[in-house]
């Protein structure tokens, strides 16, 4: 089994994913360890910069394979549906969350029994205890724009008491921690993952963060300009020689070639 290093930029949501899945896919390699990926490219909205070919290629091998979409998986992170609901009233949009997901719970307890990550950001010990990381640091920011900005604004997702199990394989929580840095005006979000999916969970995994730092940037009146996610163990979490994957790899590939050319000719 062959483990390598990987330290990957990207100015496009949909290329980051891609140099990674490009990374693993190369003949022996099983896994990247660690892995740090750094995504900017964001609009004044904070919204990030996508290739649509790519996300559909990825999405349709998503249900080939019968797994969730990319825009499930990012819910799990940021429920962008229930923000819009809100009508961007963020006190709205956490009481709306938080009494919801007891009942999307009861209606999939097999995926939600043990939360979902923005649940853990909002409500870590569930039914509505809390507490919720995401307002403290909102109304401390509020409060207190100018204090400590390097260690302060820290959200975990990660909890022993729940979370210390000898079950051999335990999807949930990969995702740890996750720290917001505002600088000079720019809103820095670092996530860091204990393993990570890349192929099934990826993408999603992405476009959630992306998302998450865009309420965040905006709620602080900032500008969202960088995501760092930094992973332990980067997986292949899908045979490399299946048809499913190598159509995917193929869009993928293309669009990476694509920006290296366009490079090489500037």
């Amino acid at each position: 089994m062959k483990t390598i290093s990987a330290l990957l930029e990207a100015d496009n949501l949909s290329l980051g994913w891609a140099k990674v899945v490009d990374q693993l896919s190369r003949p022996g390699v099983e896994r990247i360890a660690p892995l740090t990926l750094s995504i900017s490219g964001f609009d004044d909205n904070g919204v990030a910069a996508e290739i649509p070919e790519i996300r559909q290629a990825v999405d349709a091998f998503l249900e080939a394979q019968g797994k969730r979409d990319t825009e499930n998986v990012a819910w799990t992170i940021f429920p962008e549906r229930y923000h819009q609901i809100a009508g961007g009233d963020r006190e709205k949009f956490f009481e709306l969350f938080i009494e919801s997901f007891q009942r999307v719970q009861d209606f999939n307890a097999r995926n939600n029994k043990r939360g979902s990550y923005f649940q853990r950001l909002v409500d870590l010990n569930g039914n509505g205890k809390g507490p919720n990381q995401l307002k403290w640091m909102l109304d401390d920011y509020d409060e207190h724009p100018k204090a400590r900005r390097t260690s302060k604004f820290q959200a975990t997702t990660f909890d022993p008491a729940r979370d210390y199990t000898s079950t051999g394989q335990l999807e949930f929580p990969c995702l740890q921690q996750v720290s917001f840095v505002p600088d000079d005006g720019d809103l820095y979000v670092n996530a860091f993952y204990a393993t990570q999916q890349i192929a099934r969970k990826g993408y999603g995994n992405y476009l959630g963060l992306a998302r998450l730092g865009a309420f965040m940037a905006r709620e602080m009146e900032l500008r969202l300009t960088r995501l760092n996610i930094f992973v332990g163990v980067a997986k292949m979490d899908v045979g490399k020689t299946e048809a499913d994957f190598q159509a995917l790899l193929a869009v993928a590939k293309k669009h990476l070639a694509a920006q290296k050319g366009a490079a090489v000719a500037a």
